[in-house]
């Protein structure tokens, strides 16, 4: 039996092996000490990768749409990983891996890591550890790393705290659901895609969505629509256009690594613990982040201090 990868699998890991940062996932995914390890050293490596979080109603075409997306940036010469989070299975608990069979034509290719990872239960369309192994796949140099949500509908807006730009797909046809939908995975989007557009009330569609961003003030990037038919090709060009004009347009804001700390010391708390932990904007809280970004404080010693926080704030509210 091989080994847990330990500190001593950093090396690897950061030269992009591609055996070595599986294991790691696995490790990281199942929550052991080696992982947790693993994860304090690798913090100083990370910040480089874009991270775009898809995200939409289920039968939306996301799993389509992002392996086309990995074809275009194949095509720009970038290295692209995958976090898909699957539903999981109710007889084995692990992904039920739909995502990965649609995305299954680059598997083979060198500059393509593709991780499913199982739900588990855990609510806002990702798993507990997507934001872990998004962190391995940025240590591990991939320019381009998407992270596409289970597809449970509205409340799927925790992949908003970990992407620099956030997709929302849509299928045509909303119609009503669009106020339902406009409370939850709507409003965090960077880019809404009308995916089948190839199918009847696409056109409809489209309009009900530049009539609802058309109510609303936007300071540095105003979301924009685009149409899209993933099984043909059709605009993922311009989406992926799109994807590097709103990268350029709030590149100061890197949303990504500081929103994965946040959620990494937040993600062993109780959900009250959670939610208030996630709510704090105080200047400890924040210093506490960037020593866990430096690898100055692990995981373990941030949770505790976060958790004192959580229950001072709790008392003073």
């Amino acid at each position: 039996m091989k080994a847990e990868p330990g500190v001593s699998g950093l090396a690897a890991i950061l030269a992009g092996e591609r055996r070595a940062l599986a294991r790691a996932m696995s490790a990281v995914e199942n929550e052991t000490a080696a992982g947790k390890a693993l994860l304090h050293q690798l913090q100083p490596h990370l910040g480089r990768a874009r991270v775009l979080g898809v995200t939409g109603p289920p039968g939306a075409g996301k799993s389509t749409l992002v392996s086309a997306l990995i074809g275009a940036w194949l095509a720009r010469n970038a290295s692209v990983g995958v976090v898909a989070v699957d539903p999981s299975s109710p007889f084995s608990g692990g992904a039920i891996l739909g995502d990965r069979i649609r995305m299954g034509e680059h598997q083979a290719n060198e500059r393509v890591f593709i991780r499913s990872l199982a739900s588990r239960g855990h609510g806002g369309g990702l798993s507990r550890t997507a934001a872990r192994v998004v962190d391995l796949l940025d240590a591990a140099g991939y320019d381009q790393i998407i992270v596409e949500t289970v597809g449970a509908g509205q409340s799927e807006v925790e992949v908003a705290e970990i992407a620099d730009t956030r997709v929302v797909v849509c299928p045509p046809g909303l119609g009503d659901e669009v106020q339902a939908l406009k409370a939850g995975i709507l409003e965090i989007a960077d880019i809404l895609v009308v995916n089948k557009a190839d199918l009847p009330l696409a056109e409809r569609t489209e309009r009900e969505l530049l009539g609802m961003l058309s109510l609303r003030h936007y300071a540095t990037w105003t979301p924009q629509v685009v149409r899209t038919v993933a099984t043909s090709g059709e605009g993922v060009t311009e989406l992926a256009d799109l994807i590097e004009r709103h990268a350029a347009a709030c590149a100061g804001e890197r949303r990504s690594h500081g929103g994965r700390v946040r959620r990494l010391i937040a993600a062993s708390a109780a959900d009250w613990v959670k939610r208030r932990i996630e709510s704090l904007a105080s200047v400890e809280f924040e210093q506490l982040c960037v020593l866990v970004q430096r690898g100055e404080l692990d995981y373990a010693s941030a949770d505790l201090r976060a958790l004192e926080l959580a229950l001072h704030a709790e008392k003073e509210a």
